[in-house]
């Protein structure tokens, strides 16, 4: 296997409780990586740490990413036990399947807070050190609905497309510190937020399936190694850019 040259190196990745984020955290761990699993579900997360296939490399902290002072927190709390921060992972996010029409404001507001300003809350508080050292990794997870939308899902493919253009933007602004920034935008996956599209309409999720031309949803395992290799020395001279992993489902 080659090396990533990720052994040894720090990263933060928020929602870490979720199947994505639990898929992410063993990934980068496989890696060498000393892994901050970071998640409002503290009790979830410290369990991960206690998991022997983790190698011990896992450290579970609380953090409310809508909140500027528990990010700083539990960044502080994760450089003081494992050094400083060369990845971040922006995985933490929420939607509520539903028609727009039928949705409400404080729905659209807790979605784009979590979404949309919890990524850019966290990007910031790590981005000093990482322009200071003149390299860093930061890994957005958007959505292909940020690319096309999603019938029941508009104000969350609203933030999903927001990521996708604040990291092309602040990839812009990082490149000469050697700071990449990329987003891996999942298709439809096996996930608690595609729970709620059957819970929907069982139809919808039905012809979702058929629609993916690998004929298969995909899986939390199968987003993580691209955040692998986003993270990795491979991936340096890769940028601005949003990669879709839809089995097909769409093609840009």
């Amino acid at each position: 296997m080659a090396d990533t040259g990720l052994t040894g190196r720090v990263a933060v990745v928020t929602g870490a409780a979720g199947g994505i984020g639990r898929a992410i955290v063993a990934a980068l761990c496989a890696e060498g990586v000393l892994v901050a699993a970071a998640d409002l579900d503290e009790q979830a997360v410290r369990g991960m740490a206690a998991d022997d296939a983790c190698g011990g490399r896992v450290l579970g902290v609380r953090m409310d990413i809508t909140d500027t002072s528990s990010v700083r927190a539990a960044l502080a709390q994760a450089e003081a036990e494992l050094g400083p921060v060369h990845i971040l992972v922006n995985n933490a996010g929420i939607d509520k399947v539903e028609p727009f029409v039928e949705s409400t404001e404080d729905t659209w507001r807790r979605i784009v807070e979590v979404n949309l300003l919890g990524t850019v809350i966290c990007t910031r508080a790590v981005l000093d050190g990482m322009l200071g050292r003149g390299s860093g990794r930061i890994i957005c997870i958007a959505s292909d609905a940020g690319k096309v939308g999603s019938s029941g899902e508009v104000v969350y493919s609203g933030t999903k497309g927001g990521i996708i253009a604040f990291v092309k933007a602040l990839a812009r602004e990082t490149a000469r510190a050697s700071v990449t920034v990329n987003c891996v935008c999942p298709g439809p996956t096996d996930t608690a937020l595609l729970d709620q599209v059957a819970e929907y309409s069982q139809k919808m999720y039905d012809a979702i399936v058929r629609a993916v031309p690998l004929r298969r949803i995909g899986q939390p395992s199968d987003i993580a190694p691209a955040v692998v290799f986003l993270a990795s020395d491979a991936a340096g001279y890769i940028t601005g850019q949003a990669l879709s992993i839809s089995g097909g489902l769409t093609m840009s």
